[in-house]
């Protein structure tokens, strides 16, 4: 690492405000000679404000119709310019840092490439207030997670005896990484998708997490023929419970036995 330089820290909020910042996060933030904060929601950036006298929002790199691959680069280059003028850079994201979150993984790997020292603190997210508020233990059954529209592009093994989990379902179907929503036809297209493994009446889960201290998480269970008409947000995510059970590998199970049976009688 070059010595005497800048550096960059990457770190999570958490979901819920003033909830699940840790205490080495908030170190990051407050030892930082600028902090970048990337969040949608003007109170939690006010929030950030109030542990550092400069915070510059990522915000306005956004725009209509614009591509977010070109926002993400910009937003990287921002921070990456900091860090090269020989300044402490903090880049503050909501929940995890690394879920879905392109632009910490890029700003950081950046960073590594020419020498700087990066570092990502993790963070609360989405999929850990999801399991805890759904009272989902991805061990008993598993759990498979894509992003929706992803899973839309691609030919994936799905099996329906574990939970599926789907993320940014209302951008589901887009390819111009312009939009933040999609309509009714791509919606559609989804279900056909799932209706190959699951009947129509299945129950699914549309999942959003608590922010605010004063607000609730969102867990409304539909019909999967219902998703269609259903009110998605780019923060919604999808949860299918399995739909049938899991089939025993009879085949393995006999040769873990035998084995068990042969470490028995050599112990014996």
């Amino acid at each position: 690492m070059r010595t005497g330089a800048g550096s960059l820290a990457c770190v999570g909020l958490g979901m819920m405000l003033g909830a699940h910042l840790g205490p080495r996060a908030r170190s990051y933030i407050e030892q930082a000679d600028v902090v970048f904060v990337a969040v949608s929601d003007s109170i939690v950036e006010l929030w950030v404000k109030e542990m550092h006298p400069d915070v510059r929002s990522l915000q306005p790199y956004y725009g209509k119709g614009k591509s977010r691959h070109d926002t993400y680069r910009e937003m990287v280059e921002a921070m990456l310019r900091e860090v090269r003028s020989g300044r402490k850079v903090c880049g503050v994201f909501y929940g995890h840092p690394g879920v879905f979150a392109l632009v910490p993984h890029r700003a950081v790997g950046q960073a590594r490439s020419e020498g700087f020292d990066a570092h990502m603190e993790p963070g609360v997210s989405a999929e850990d207030c999801l399991y805890a508020d759904l009272g989902i233990d991805p061990g008993t059954f598993g759990c498979q997670h894509f992003e929706a529209s992803q899973f839309m592009f691609y030919r994936r093994r799905l099996d329906p005896s574990a939970y599926l989990v789907l993320w940014q379902v209302g951008v589901a179907g887009d390819r111009s990484i312009r939009r933040f929503s999609t309509g009714a036809e791509h919606r559609q297209l989804l279900v056909e998708l799932l209706l190959e493994d699951y009947p129509e009446d299945h129950e699914v889960i549309l999942y959003e997490a608590a922010t605010l201290p004063v607000s609730e998480a969102r867990m409304e269970r539909i019909p999967l023929s219902r998703l269609v008409d259903a009110e998605l947000h780019l923060q919604t995510t999808m949860v299918v419970p399995p739909a049938r059970p899991m089939e025993r590998n009879n085949e393995m199970l006999a040769r873990i036995a035998e084995i068990d049976a042969r470490d028995h009688v050599e112990s014996t």
